[in-house]
């Protein structure tokens, strides 16, 4: 039996929440997923308890760690950034998917959280490119750093916020990409139209 909207509907907010945090961060949402997962309280389906196993939160807390400290050193913040145009919208899948788990067979929960994790990670990963290819032109990314740790504090605020409140994460990220396809819309160069 489908599970009714008033279910699917939060779980839904919650999957575009984590996922838009995975956009900034890859490691550090899946670290404080399987955290929450671990103690009971975010409910992950059967398939991806392994999220909350002593295995994965070793890795992610490793990961976190490097991505973390690495995205603070000028030049190679944008090798990860490079990396991680893939890496992230794979992680936000799985987020997404995670919680899909409790309501359907897994195929179904990895289907949904691809068509929701993948593309919602790509919205804050187009912000934080555009504000950090702004810093680097400005400030020569000597601000990079000082926006890194911003990014942090704002995965950290998101996460929590998509945790509590899921409709309200989604909202604020489907708002945010309005903004930021709007922007790329008016960065696109016109079609010149010939003289005749």
């Amino acid at each position: 039996m489908p599970a009714p909207w008033t279910e699917l509907l939060p779980a839904v907010g919650l999957a575009i929440g984590l996922a838009a945090c995975a956009g900034l961060r890859a490691w550090l949402p899946l670290l404080l997923a399987g955290g929450l997962a671990r103690v009971g309280w975010l409910d992950v389906g059967p398939s991806f308890a392994f999220i909350a196993s002593d295995r994965a939160l070793l890795i992610f807390g490793v990961a976190t760690v490097v991505e973390i400290a690495a995205d603070k050193v000028p030049a190679v913040d944008h090798v990860l950034d490079a990396l991680s145009t893939v890496l992230r919208p794979a992680a936000a899948s799985l987020l997404a998917a995670s919680v899909f788990g409790d309501f359907t067979d897994p195929l179904t929960a990895w289907v949904a959280g691809v068509a929701i994790g993948a593309p919602t990670a790509l919205v804050p990963h187009a912000a934080k490119s555009l504000l950090r290819a702004a810093s680097s032109t400005f400030t020569l990314g000597l601000a990079n750093p000082v926006i890194s740790v911003l990014e942090d504090l704002f995965a950290v605020a998101l996460f929590l916020v998509a945790v509590i409140v899921p409709i309200l994460a989604a909202v604020g990220v489907l708002v945010v990409a309005f903004l930021v396809l709007r922007r790329l819309g008016r960065r696109a160069p016109s079609a010149a139209v010939p003289a005749s």
